[in-house]
């Protein structure tokens, strides 16, 4: 039997989506299989694009089409929870199984806290995740460190702190993730802050940290986080679509062990990326944000930025309108508003033009305020 707390290795019982999906294709049948038996009406998932620098977002309805939908990207940097709402909104709100990573997660319970969306019309499917990189980080250290040209790339991966590339000749690149780091490349800075790793608070967590000996790069380790993600896999197990095994001690103890390992990795980075705000944050961040043309790009796609952007725009005493850079005040009253709900998902530090390190101000802001209050991120339950 199947129950909250399971943990099962899964692959699919269909050869298709066992070779188009990563990892036993496992997480690509239980979408097909939630989508065939009216689990949900539609499956909304980040996708390549042109290429391997190009993260799309897809609304798929068709049971058919799941296979576009298989895959890992590392190499785009969108967030998907803002795309939930609209989709919810335009589409006579159908229930959607969404495929989410640790931020995508924790921004969405934050919306619902907010009361623009409401989960229980989602089936969440967590992805483990140690971070993503963005496209000219991603070219500009293929073509550096790597030495090869960005466009013969058609794949990367990931996995045991290297980052590996694998180019249209059938060659394999790989190097730690550490030494890449060290000289500016490989993660997004917030990416190494986070310490949200195994998204517990979705239907089902899922990847292939503790997938050992003959099972490894064949089946994807799973842990049910809930009654919804306990009856999926029941049923697809019922109906013969998966294949399942139990997990060996060997493989809950090596994935705890990653787990804790890249939490203290973030750890180190959240150190070393505060340090550099510790003897004068206010003036680091006065010095920073004057470089500000007051664009609202950190508003529009921050997902917990809700009911202020109007307020800023006024023409008030302490944000007057039409000044570049903006009184402080701008920022400040910003901070305030996401104090005690950034996810530390980069979107405004990513999409700044001048190159602002919003997301550091905010999350340090944020990180301070769970030292002396209780934590939240990640959480809290929102589902019946």
């Amino acid at each position: 039997m199947i129950f909250t707390g399971t943990k099962i290795y899964a692959w699919s019982r269909e050869d298709t989506l066992k070779q188009s999906g990563e990892y036993g294709g496992a997480v690509t049948t239980l979408l097909k299989y939630a989508l065939e038996n009216s689990f949900v009406d539609g499956v909304l998932n980040v996708h390549q694009g042109m290429d391997i620098y190009d993260a799309t977002v897809e609304l798929i309805e068709s049971p058919e089409k799941i296979c576009s939908s298989s895959g890992s990207l590392h190499c785009g940097t969108l967030l998907i929870s803002k795309v939930v709402k609209e989709v919810l909104d335009k589409t006579n709100h159908k229930k959607l199984a969404v495929v989410v990573k640790g931020c995508d997660l924790m921004s969405l319970i934050e919306m619902e806290k907010r009361g623009v969306i409401d989960l229980n019309k989602t089936l969440l499917i967590g992805l483990n995740c140690g971070g993503t990189i963005t496209p000219k980080t991603a070219i500009d250290m293929i073509e550096n460190k790597f030495g090869i040209e960005h466009s013969s790339v058609v794949n990367e991966k990931i996995s045991k702190g290297h980052f590996l590339v694998f180019t249209k000749n059938g060659e394999t690149h790989s190097l730690p993730i550490d030494e890449l780091e060290d000289e500016g490349y490989g993660r997004r800075t917030n990416c190494r802050r986070c310490s949200y790793k195994i998204p517990r608070s979705a239907d089902l967590a899922c990847g292939n940290w503790g997938v050992i000996g003959e099972m490894a790069g064949k089946s994807t380790f799973i842990e049910v986080c809930s009654h919804l993600g306990a009856t999926l896999v029941s049923n697809a197990i019922r109906d013969d679509v998966i294949e399942t095994a139990d997990v060996p001690k060997k493989g809950i103890e090596i994935r705890e062990k990653i787990e804790q390992s890249m939490i203290s990795l973030s750890s180190k980075w959240r150190n070393e990326n505060l340090a550099t705000l510790s003897s004068n944050t206010w003036g680091i961040i006065e010095k920073e944000t004057n470089r500000c043309i007051k664009c609202y790009a950190c508003i529009d796609r921050c997902p917990v930025c809700f009911k202020i952007k109007e307020e800023i725009k006024e023409n008030t005493t302490m944000v007057p309108n039409g000044e570049v850079p903006p009184n402080p005040m701008f920022h400040i009253k910003r901070f305030s508003h996401i104090s005690d709900s950034c996810v530390n998902c980069g979107q405004c530090e990513e999409l700044c033009p001048m190159d602002i390190p919003l997301s550091l101000f905010s999350h340090s802001i944020r990180i301070e305020l769970d030292a002396t209050y209780n934590p939240k991120l990640g959480k809290p339950p929102y589902k019946n």
